[in-house]
């Protein structure tokens, strides 16, 4: 998960290094607005969406540079599932990382790791080197 359109050619490029069917490939899409998300079904729609696919989630990986009220929330509703999460920032924006996030790191169950830019293949691989979850091909409709 990733807030922001300015970060979309990186979080593209992870999510298809993780695996084709990350759960929410369509963050990184290109042709995301400034609004960011837009689904015919509205925000209810993206709502369900997102939730249904945090549930199934083994593991939850977000960008977290960008502000985002959205990323917030569903590490917030990760935490609550008690997901794995691990949380991507760099500080070489000049951006500061939010103390919520920060204060929420236990170095196990939540983690906030720091990089630049050409390192996130490198560190995806370090933190499923030893427990990649198992690929599946999913439906971009997380009920079908």
């Amino acid at each position: 998960m990733a807030g922001g359109v300015e970060l979309q050619t990186e979080q593209s490029e992870s999510l298809s290094y993780l695996w084709p069917s990350a759960r929410t490939e369509h963050v990184a899409a290109a042709e995301l607005g400034a609004r960011g998300e837009e689904a015919p079904g509205g925000d209810r729609l993206i709502h369900e969406w997102d939730l249904a696919w945090l549930q199934q989630a083994d593991v939850v990986v977000a960008e977290v540079t960008q502000p985002s009220l959205g990323v917030g929330y569903e590490l917030g509703r990760a935490v609550a599932l008690n997901k794995r999460i691990l949380c991507l920032f760099r500080p070489q924006t000049g951006r500061v990382l939010s103390a919520m996030i920060g204060g929420a790191a236990d170095g196990t169950r939540f983690q906030v790791w720091d990089y630049e830019e050409g390192e996130v293949e490198a560190l995806l691989g370090q933190y499923f080197e030893d427990d990649l979850p198992e690929q599946e091909v999913l439906s971009p409709d997380p009920s079908a």
